[in-house]
């Protein structure tokens, strides 16, 4: 279980400042088509080969997006500028008879930078001062993030970290 918190928490701090110079979405290549706030809703992982942790993220992604929570989300602004809220640190996991139950954290974490993004790759300095690029497509108001290109450690299988735009 934690290092499906650490995935999450490694994600949102990788993604926190990704956003726009073009994109495909709606079916043109302008800039503002990653413009807006952006809520992680599922993991698309192959249920037959992937890992344990991975189904667990999924899971957690899928009873608080049923919930209406959302635990990351991103806003990209026309100005290159993006802001990360991750309230990953705040997941309390239990169980009991009935499955998984996870309470919408209350507290969570910002962060803010800026971005460049092709239409196909946002490119943003983590804290360390790395450049970093992360595969996205956009279509309408779906992201689609390649989980392998985020490098984390533990997590060395490819799927997809989807976002909805609000």
């Amino acid at each position: 279980m934690k290092k499906a918190i650490f995935f999450l928490f490694v994600a949102t701090s990788l993604l926190f400042s990704c956003s726009s110079d073009k994109n495909e979405n709606n079916g043109d290549n302008s800039s503002n088509n990653i413009v807006g706030t952006w809520d992680a809703t599922e993991l698309g992982v192959n249920n037959d080969t992937a890992s344990d942790n991975a189904k667990f993220i999924g899971e957690i992604l899928e009873v608080l997006t049923r919930e209406n929570c959302f635990i990351i989300t991103l806003q990209f602004n026309e100005d290159l500028s993006a802001v990360a809220t991750n309230a990953v640190n705040y997941i309390e996991v239990n169980a009991n008879a009935t499955g998984i139950v996870v309470p919408c954290p209350t507290e969570s974490d910002s962060e803010s930078s800026t971005y460049t993004y092709d239409g196909s790759v946002v490119t943003f300095l983590d804290e360390n001062g790395q450049q970093i690029e992360v595969r996205v497509s956009i279509q309408e108001d779906v992201m689609t993030v390649n989980a392998a290109d985020l490098e984390i450690p533990n997590f060395d299988e490819s799927g997809e970290l989807i976002f909805r735009r609000r």
